[in-house]
């Protein structure tokens, strides 16, 4: 017989990768205060979220995920979240036109500030510190007051979550995304890279085919599925307290729902099938995601689908899958087999950023063809399954970084101090993003005429 849940019943298990507070007292004032606000996000449009990605799990969408691996709270200004916003409705569009796919778009963002980090402890000239583990439990400077874990972040990860929010719902329905606003959300340093030509003709190519609907009758300004879209956030559900604090009852189900986001994943160090992450997320309905890598066994993969999804509902589970480039044949196929024999309707999503990090010149980095290559790695395993690659999941940001090797611009080791300002793993930058975005769409193109089956794209995207 399972065990009642109840929001803080994951304190009766063990749980790994969180921060030793040296205040206890002051930590419990502050989950108690953050329990008193109001919920970021609310429970209809994480059901709304949920009913999309199970088209997504059916074949019929395809699921673009992305943004920053951790939100800083020193990087949080307006025109960031618009470069950011609008380099995903640039690759959102790409999907949508080019690959005739349906587009879920949920950002890692409004939210994305914990970390998980494969040691406890930090050391940088013979000096050693707890590592940064996000700026909402501590700071990314090498001081020893900067790494003491300070609950009262959790506060200011809320008040930019909410503020960061306020701005992605704003464009998202108020006339910024517009679809016939395409040609604009062009970046300036993106201009002159080989992939604006190529987003160009595409947006052309869109145009003519407005002007055809306008003359049909069919109007973006009248149509207000043509001048909005659906924009979710996530992040990963790593510092339970906060979670915990921000989970309420729905009026209108009863259901439990975590409201600091519409979709929360665990992490690869931490779905224990007894622990703590795993027994916090069985119990609210947000959409879950799963990140799955090389040490995922099927039997393990089953046990933990069982535990969250016992009803096996379409659109509860996405698997995030982050194996490295080389070894997706691997380790895939098995999980797909375990996972289709078992009834399951999941989306199945590819992380190409986490499985391919290396150091250069003192740099992390990842080169943009290793994450090509997963990519395509992963589209190939599900065509050989005869399943659906249903996602991408990317970190990345709307600002011109040099933190990614390679790419169109062929970013070299020795460029990567020019602007590496990630606070942790290296991103994709937009440049870099769109055309990723171009790849996907023709592996999505190549995949709908090897299924037999046209995907057709929704009116909006």
């Amino acid at each position: 017989m399972k065990e009642r849940w109840s929001p803080d019943s994951w304190r009766k298990k063990p749980v790994v990768q969180v921060p030793d507070y040296p205040d206890q007292k002051a930590l419990e004032q502050v989950e108690k205060q953050l329990a008193t606000f109001p919920p970021l996000v609310f429970a209809g449009e994480a059901r709304a979220l949920k009913r999309a990605l199970g088209s997504v799990a059916s074949g019929d969408a395809f699921l673009l995920q992305g943004g920053d691996c951790a939100e800083s709270f020193a990087e949080h200004r307006a025109d960031n979240i618009r470069d950011f916003f609008r380099v995903f409705l640039q690759m959102a569009v790409v999907l949508t036109f080019a690959a005739a796919s349906p587009v879920v778009k949920v950002g890692r963002i409004a939210g994305q500030f914990a970390k998980p980090r494969s040691s406890p402890m930090e050391k940088q000239d013979g000096k050693e510190l707890p590592s940064y583990r996000g700026d909402i439990i501590n700071g990314p400077e090498f001081t020893e007051d900067s790494r003491i874990p300070d609950p009262k972040r959790q506060l200011e990860a809320y008040r930019q979550s909410a503020a960061t929010l306020n701005l992605l719902r704003a464009f998202a329905t108020g006339g910024y995304a517009n679809i016939s606003n395409a040609h604009q959300w062009m970046l300036g340093f993106v201009k002159d890279s080989p992939q604006s030509h190529r987003y160009e003709a595409l947006a052309a190519r869109l145009t003519e085919t407005l002007n055809f609907m306008r003359a049909c009758g069919i109007d973006p300004e009248v149509h207000p599925e043509m001048r909005t879209t659906d924009f979710y956030t996530s992040h990963e559900a790593l510092l339970l307290g906060y979670e915990q604090a921000m989970t309420r009852v729905d009026s209108t189900s009863g259901d439990w729902y975590d409201t600091s986001g519409h979709m929360v994943w665990i992490g690869d160090r931490t779905r224990q099938p007894d622990h703590g992450h795993v027994e916090f997320c069985r119990g609210i309905k947000n959409p879950i995601g799963i990140k799955t890598g090389p040490s995922t066994t099927a039997e393990g993969l089953l046990k933990i689908l069982e535990i969250l999804d016992p009803e096996h509902e379409a659109g509860r589970i996405t698997l995030i899958a982050r194996f490295g480039a080389g070894k997706v044949n691997e380790h895939l196929p098995r999980l797909i087999r375990a996972v289709k024999q078992d009834g399951r309707k999941v989306v199945w999503s590819c992380d190409p950023m986490h499985g391919n990090t290396v150091s250069a010149n003192g740099y992390k980095t990842r080169p943009f063809d290793l994450i090509l290559q997963e990519v395509r790695e992963f589209f190939a395993v599900h065509a050989a399954e005869g399943t659906h690659a249903g996602g991408i999941h990317l970190e990345m940001t709307g600002q011109n970084v040099t933190e990614c090797t390679g790419g169109a611009r062929a970013i070299s080791d020795t460029d990567l101090k020019d602007r590496y300002h990630t606070h942790c793993d290296p991103r994709l930058n937009a440049e870099q993003a769109i055309e990723m975005a171009f790849l996907v769409a023709d592996l999505l193109k190549r995949e709908r005429v090897e299924r037999a089956r046209p995907i057709s794209a929704v009116a909006g995207f």
